[in-house]
């Protein structure tokens, strides 16, 4: 992919897209590009608001990576048939998140951002967590994240305003991103659940992947920040955080959906979500002029 292109959009053209397997969870090509125009700070010209989507995003190429390999070891295993062909889904849908953000990334680099040393970072340290837990811890985890994963995408289907100020050449990858986590958000716990089951397990790894995730996000921004050209804005910072945890506060309106994966008869599908992502795809369609995503 080039990062060094035209806007974020694609041909008009009606023909539908190609299933991939025999479910409803299907994987959207989109080859994102990125125009140089773009500014460093794209969201709302603001440093605290860009970084922290920035951080998330050099995150997820080896992050989806993990998930995939951690739900592909018990793949062969399962003889629910819908299942199985909801995994073919979500593999193919999270290898297509990890292209489109390090294509993002990379146009971040250019930037002036130092993605490439978090992608690293976090490159090692999945390598380190591969080598010391075991399969059904790493499928514990993949599930925790995704959790979270779903609840912000959620969140941002449920309340678009979020994006209030972004470029509008750079909501359709978060809008996208957003659309097919909800749609997968019920393929690795269901593995899970058929495959190891252990309620003790799931809801302890929660608990550190919980510390874990706000860790390294708060690490990761500082890695970026540490090696760019400009000072750092405290003004944007302390409206940063109140933007997350005071008013409107989109962190602390996610507390009832993050303590409900303690409970035991939590699953995923419990929330109905199938009317927000519609929505979501009819913005991205006319976002993007590509009707045949809405097939």
């Amino acid at each position: 992919m080039n990062a060094n292109v035209t806007a974020v959009a694609a041909p008009v053209t009606r023909q539908p897209q190609k299933k991939t397997n025999k479910s409803d969870i299907q994987p959207r090509k989109m080859d994102f590009e990125f125009d140089p125009s773009i500014p460093r700070y794209w969201f709302d010209n603001d440093q605290f608001k860009t970084m922290l989507l920035t951080a998330l995003s050099c995150t997820f190429p080896e992050g989806e990576r993990f998930f995939v390999r951690s739900v592909r070891h018990f793949q062969k295993k399962l003889t629910d048939p819908l299942l199985r062909e909801q995994v073919k889904g979500f593999i193919g849908q999270e290898a297509h998140h990890g292209n489109e953000h390090d294509a993002f990334n990379a146009f971040m680099e250019s930037k002036g951002v130092p993605t490439s040393k978090v992608d690293a970072f976090v490159r090692d340290g999945l390598k380190f967590m591969a080598k010391w837990l075991s399969p059904e811890r790493q499928l514990a985890k993949t599930c925790a994240l995704e959790h979270f994963t779903a609840m912000l995408a959620e969140m941002i289907l449920e309340h678009p305003e979020i994006f209030d100020g972004m470029d509008e050449r750079m909501v359709p990858l978060w809008l996208w991103h957003a659309v097919e986590e909800s749609e997968h958000k019920s393929v690795a716990f269901d593995v899970y659940q058929d495959q190891v089951g252990s309620y003790w397990m799931r809801t302890s790894e929660m608990a550190l992947t919980t510390v874990e995730f706000i860790g390294f996000t708060i690490f990761h921004y500082n890695q970026l920040r540490a090696e760019m050209d400009d000072s750092t804005d405290w003004k944007s910072v302390g409206q940063g955080m109140n933007w997350l945890l005071g008013k409107p506060g989109w962190l602390r309106k996610l507390g009832k959906s993050y303590l409900s994966y303690y409970k035991r008869d939590f699953h995923p599908s419990k929330r109905d979500s199938g009317y927000l992502r519609q929505q979501g795809l009819d913005k991205l369609s006319r976002l993007m002029k590509r009707p045949q995503l809405l097939s």
